[in-house]
């Protein structure tokens, strides 16, 4: 990688062309980024209820089963697609803007078809071992019932990651959570109602997921179709290989994707081993609410990650670091709202799954400080993965893998739910701030700079908001009521206290644009 403190190859020196080059990439981010954030935010309002719903019908120990499965699932779903729909991401990007045709289509061609066979394997595999694994390990038999839909599950997960990284490689990250939020999150909402109201319970959800994940893949499979050049959509069977560059590098994300999975299914397992089902759905819905925190972090580093290796490979290093900036200046201010809310009401966001969720309410507490760090830093994984530098990542990985491990191993048996929320919560900490070390060593970059104290008052206005809403007496207010108020007073405080004191060059220039085309989509 050439050194970062020479002079910048394929920098831009002239201001006004600068200035162009930064406000198109990040209206591009700013305009995908958005149209998945409200894909995210319209899945994450219909999921909050949808979530409610199915905790007081099914209740925690169907709950538990379902999240026991899919750890099964998360594991042999590492092993079924080898690490390349992440490299989706970055050699479609790559190979489109170099105009490599060739190995374009050996790279769709191929790891569609290495893919497929994969998910076979894995499949064939999980129906024979899953009920052991459901038996012996975490002693819940009940489980094995539902092996055969869990391979179902695993099947199509695999070939919608894979197609969906495919079109944002070709930065269509919008497009694509329009099919796969929009749409997906919808359809399977409909089909779990309908068919639990037949009284089908578990098996209704899961078939319900089967269902509307075949509509999702025929959708997002024709769409990637669409935008592949035509050059590529006839496959060459003379030339079905991936190339070496490829596997390289998703058998580097494959590592990464096997040690994440240790950090973030640690907690669920260490449950699931020593603990009952009732934890196990408790917990689980806990940390899927935490989950949702950080969703605008998310939102952007789907559109951010094939920006990364576009823009590294150009040599525009300076260009990089500004959005970098930028970008996780607002991703941290944005979330503060909501984290707030989270911390401030999180006894009453569970009591609103039931009775039996309402003792889970401490996970929402630690979980959101891990969060907030995972915002603060902003996409510094991506950073290290598309820049050519996952053996960083990988060295971080491994090392925190280890540390959740032995620390879920040591806590849960002991407090239980509280020992997972912590185990994960340190191990998110760490290796957030860990990465950030390696983007700052290998890229010469950081995310923050002094607009970053512009954002304090922003901060401090939706902080009281919510203190003062908690003044209410109890006996005055609905949990939902209060809530819903409470989030959209903060962040309406917030984002005027931005407008005032928070925006700086960058900032407006992104507002502007962001303005004109909501200006424009309005008439």
């Amino acid at each position: 990688m050439p050194a970062l403190d020479l002079p910048l190859r394929g920098e831009d020196h002239s201001v006004p062309i600068a200035e162009l080059s930064f406000q198109g990439e990040m209206g591009r981010i700013s305009r995908q980024s958005g149209i998945v954030f409200a894909g995210t935010i319209f899945s994450a309002g219909l999921g909050y209820f949808f979530k409610i719903y199915l905790a007081r019908v099914l209740g925690p120990d169907a709950l538990g089963i379902y999240a026991l499965g899919m750890t099964i699932v998360g594991f042999f779903g590492l092993f079924n697609v080898l690490g390349l729909p992440d490299s989706a991401v970055r050699f479609v990007a790559s190979y489109t803007a170099a105009a490599r045709v060739e190995e374009l289509r050996s790279f769709l061609w191929g790891g569609a078809g290495i893919i497929l066979a994969g998910n076979l394997i894995c499949a064939g595999i999980l129906i024979k071992i899953g009920p052991w694994i459901a038996a012996r390990w975490y002693h819940a038999p009940e489980l094995s019932r539902y092996v055969p839909l869990f391979s179902l599950i695993l099947i199509s997960g695999a070939l919608i990651s894979f197609f969906g990284k495919v079109v944002a490689g070709y930065k269509e990250v919008g497009r694509g959570a329009v099919i796969t939020k929009l749409a997906g999150g919808p359809l399977t909402m409909a089909f779990s109602i309908l068919l639990i109201s037949f009284g089908m319970g578990l098996w209704g959800f899961l078939c319900a997921q089967i269902v509307s994940a075949a509509i999702v893949l025929a959708l997002i499979l024709a769409f990637a179709w669409r935008l592949t050049p035509r050059a590529a959509r006839r496959p060459d069977f003379h030339r079905m290989s991936v190339e070496p560059e490829v596997w390289s590098f998703s058998g580097a994300v494959l590592g990464i994707g096997l040690l994440d999975f240790f950090v973030m299914h640690s907690d669920r397992i260490a449950l699931g081993f020593s603990r009952t089902l009732h934890d196990v759905g408790i917990y689980s819905v806990a940390a899927g609410l935490v989950a949702y925190e950080p969703m605008i972090l998310q939102s952007i580093n789907q559109i951010f990650a094939p920006v990364i290796s576009d823009v590294h490979t150009r040599g525009q290093f300076k260009l990089l670091k500004r959005l970098f900036q930028s970008l996780t200046k607002w991703t941290l201010g944005l979330t503060w709202p909501l984290i707030v809310v989270v911390v401030a009401y999180a006894r009453p966001i569970m009591r609103i799954f039931g009775p039996s969720f309402e003792p889970a309410w401490p996970v929402l507490v630690v979980g959101s400080m891990g969060e907030l760090v995972n915002c603060a830093v902003g996409s510094v994984g991506y950073l290290l993965l598309m820049s050519g530098n996952q053996r960083r990542l990988v060295r971080v990985q491994g090392a925190m893998a280890v540390v959740t491990v032995v620390l879920c191993a040591g806590l849960v048996p002991r407090w239980g739910i509280m020992g997972a929320a912590v185990a994960t919560a340190i191990a998110n900490v760490g290796m957030n701030l860990w990465n950030l070390v390696e983007v700052r060593c290998s890229l010469k970059m950081m995310p923050f700079n002094r607009s970053y104290l512009k954002l304090i008052p922003a901060a401090a206005c939706s902080t009281a908001v919510a203190w003062l809403f908690g003044l209410v007496p109890s006996s005055l207010r609905s949990d939902w009521a209060v809530l819903g108020a409470t989030l959209v007073a903060c962040y309406a405080a917030f984002l005027a206290a931005a407008g005032c004191f928070g925006l700086d060059a960058d900032d407006r220039l992104v507002a502007s644009a962001a303005w004109g085309r909501l200006k424009g989509a309005m008439r």
